[in-house]
């Protein structure tokens, strides 16, 4: 158990550079927080101690602002950035070294009593603010934009952004060997509508070109 917690206690460091010191982090991260007491209400769900669970997250979403429903299971090497507004339903499933921003949700699309949130793989970044909303998976190594509201499968290795999430690159596969660690540049992903508005302007401004040649000539 307290090498898990030194692994968390690392993992705030590698990933947020605001990070000073330990007792800090034990105090002021609410991230940290909702995963120790997620880890403390799955421990329970997994028992069948449902009830008790459920107390158990809600005091977490009270003191932190983060819902993580403690049927979801969770991976090791996992990060909340700040944190607040996420939303983690039932059956989410998120693998290892995978990184949340404030604002995610990891949401449902039925009623029915199955499967019904999404699969995270390994290496994941969600941006703040994006929606992921059924029961499908991302692939590993991927990166959802802020904002994007996602609704099917990712490939692995793929970069999603905008409404309807749209794969905009996808990388290539790296070797099984090759170490990976989330690539925390969410920032700088591709703007799709910027680009298909100067792609509009640009024919625009071609097809005026050619008017004006025509008018000329006539």
């Amino acid at each position: 158990m307290f090498r898990l917690l030194k692994e968390d206690i690392q993992v705030v460091f590698e990933r947020d550079p605001a990070a000073r010191s330990v007792l800090e982090v034990l105090v002021c991260y609410p991230g940290f927080h909702a995963l120790q007491l997620h880890r403390l209400a799955h421990g329970l769900w997994q028992r069948r101690f449902y009830f008790i669970a459920r107390c158990v997250s809600q005091f977490s979403r009270f003191v932190t602002g983060i819902e993580i429903h403690p049927g979801a299971r969770i991976g090791r090497g996992f990060f909340i950035d700040h944190g607040m507004g996420v939303v983690i339903g039932e059956t989410a499933e998120i693998g290892d070294n995978c990184t949340l921003y404030h604002g995610v949700t990891l949401g449902g699309t039925s009623w029915a009593k199955e499967k019904r949130h999404p699969t995270l793989g390994n290496n994941i970044v969600v941006g703040s603010g994006a929606k992921i909303l059924g029961p499908f998976t991302v692939g590993d190594g991927s990166k959802i934009g802020s904002n994007s509201v996602v609704v099917k499968e990712v490939p692995e290795n793929a970069t999603v952004v905008g409404i309807p999430g749209r794969v905009v690159t996808q990388e290539r596969q790296q070797p099984a060997t090759e170490e990976r660690r989330p690539d925390l540049e969410h920032g700088r992903l591709p703007d799709v509508q910027c680009q298909r508005i100067t792609e509009l302007e640009q024919q625009v401004a071609e097809l005026t070109r050619q008017l004006q040649q025509l008018q000329r000539q006539s």
